[in-house]
């Protein structure tokens, strides 16, 4: 596929993505990994490496990377080594980052998502264990920082792709559909606010043809929205560079979100700055074949095939079965109401439209959804019968949705929304109309589709909008004829 160009430059994308383990302890120690804790409250002795402290591997980590490993189709290591990372920064305590080099547990794999109605690809290299450093507070002390070490020891995922990602869209999308997989999977809560799902980008331009360009790091992207304005912003900034006869430099650099621009950090260091070497308190990990059976056994089914399933098992076009698995929770949700009315297709116009916008609008989950499937079901069979019309389906909904009501007949009794399919009746008031608008009638019989919609119009209004639409179609036809 061509390659999208901006101002004749190709962009290349490539990402490293830390995903916070979901384990109640580190990843060398018993010390909790919980949020929000008084600074350097969790930190103990083993974080800390204090002399005669030895770091003992949590297994839960490591069945977090096998359940990556396979969620991607990688290569699980059967063995794997650790090394130790050198390098001096004050929230590093140890001098040293533990984490893996030259064997990581987690080798190839990759990552398909799509932008709009487009497949696209993205190899990874790698996903390998290791620990977070602490983090460093600058706002809370006028002329000093402080240090807290609550995070150092946490568990880490470092997922690293190929430089394959083509634009800023794709580099979002790519972002998305990692996030889903490994809050799906449940090795990860996802919360990039909270630090838990950090994404750094690795940009850089070329024009067609040429040896890829000198990288710059954005690091630490917090949320979707700032991903795309800084890769944007750092794609245009390097142009520039470029068109006035600068050399790119590489670089690490922190994305401003009150500015909107990228600005330098430090030069980017190689992995020989590192002088990584084997960690010599750490025995290589092995991973047993039947470990990762064991794992494989338990795993959910996963995003990309549970929407495939949703294509051949219920009839729906890829871009609903690929919304609808955005989650487990919303899958479940629609999969629940679609058994239960038989219609999944309106199923999943409802969950991917009036739910979800009514999530959005009040920035809730699936799980805080205020109409069960079982009532939607009710009320998609009320809409499948012509009990009620579509536009009458809305009022009950929102009569579901604010508590006003809980059963789906019992609202639809109350509000008087069922609609008119006596047929006679509806004659009577279809005569009635065309009586009265003789100069539509003509321009209908005359070939004028609008006239026709007119009267459609007339006969809702006139049955107080009760009339069922396709019946007043058909009747009304039939008298034109």
């Amino acid at each position: 596929m061509t390659a999208k160009l901006i101002h004749g430059y190709e962009v290349v994308i490539g990402f490293e993505t830390h995903a916070q383990l979901a384990t109640h302890s580190k990843i060398f120690s018993r010390a909790s990994t919980a949020f929000g804790a008084e600074p350097n409250t969790q930190a103990c002795s083993v974080d800390l490496a204090l002399p005669g402290t030895l770091p003992v591997m949590n297994k839960k980590a490591v069945e977090c990377a096998i359940k990556l490993g396979l969620a991607l189709g990688s290569h699980i290591a059967p063995r794997s080594i650790f090394a130790r990372k050198n390098y001096f920064y004050p929230d590093l305590p140890k001098g040293y980052q533990i984490s893996q080099f030259e064997i990581p547990v987690v080798q190839g794999g990759e990552v398909s998502f799509y932008v709009g109605d487009k497949l696209h690809t993205v190899r990874l290299v790698r996903a390998h264990l290791e620990e977070d450093a602490g983090k460093s507070v600058h706002d809370q002390f006028p002329t000093e920082s402080g240090i807290d070490l609550n995070r150092a020891g946490t568990p880490l995922l470092e997922i690293v792709t190929e430089p394959d990602i083509r634009s800023t869209e794709e580099a979002v999308a790519y972002a998305k559909e990692l996030h889903k997989i490994v809050t799906w999977i449940g090795i990860c809560d996802g919360n990039m606010q909270e630090g838990s799902f950090r994404c750094d980008a690795n940009v850089s331009v070329r024009k067609p043809g040429q040896p890829l360009g000198t990288r710059r790091e954005i690091k630490n992207l917090n949320s979707f929205k700032n991903m795309q304005i800084a890769i944007d912003y750092e794609i245009r900034w390097q142009i520039e560079q470029i068109e006035d006869g600068y050399e790119i430099q590489q670089a690490t650099v922190l994305f401003n979100p009150d500015t909107g621009e990228t600005r330098a950090m430090r030069t980017k260091e190689d992995a020989a700055d590192y002088r990584y070497f084997p960690d010599p308190d750490l025995p290589p990990l092995v991973v047993a074949d039947s470990w990762v059976q064991e794992v494989k056994s338990a795993m959910p089914e996963l995003p990309r095939a549970m929407a495939a399933r949703f294509v051949e098992q219920y009839a729906l076009p890829e871009y609903d079965a690929t919304t609808l698995t955005q989650s487990q929770a919303m899958a479940a949700y629609f999969e629940r109401t679609a058994q239960a009315c038989g219609q999944a297709k309106l199923a999943s116009n409802w969950v991917m439209g009036e739910i979800s916008r009514r999530l959005n609008t009040e920035e809730i989950g699936m799980d805080a959804v205020k109409v069960s499937s079982e009532q939607l079901a009710a009320l998609i069979g009320r809409i499948s019968d012509g009990t009620i019309s579509n536009n009458a389906a809305k009022q009950v909904f929102e009569a579901l949705w604010t508590g006003e009501g809980r059963d789906v007949d019992a609202v639809i009794e109350a509000k008087g929304l069922k609609q008119m399919n006596d047929t006679g009746a509806l004659e009577a008031i279809i005569d009635e109309v065309i009586a009265a608008n003789p100069g539509n009638v003509e321009q209908y019989r005359a070939g004028k589709d609008k006239a026709f919609n007119a009267l459609v119009g007339q006969v809702m209004k006139a049955s107080k909008g009760k009339a069922n639409p396709g019946q007043v179609n058909e009747l009304l036809k039939a008298k034109l004829a």
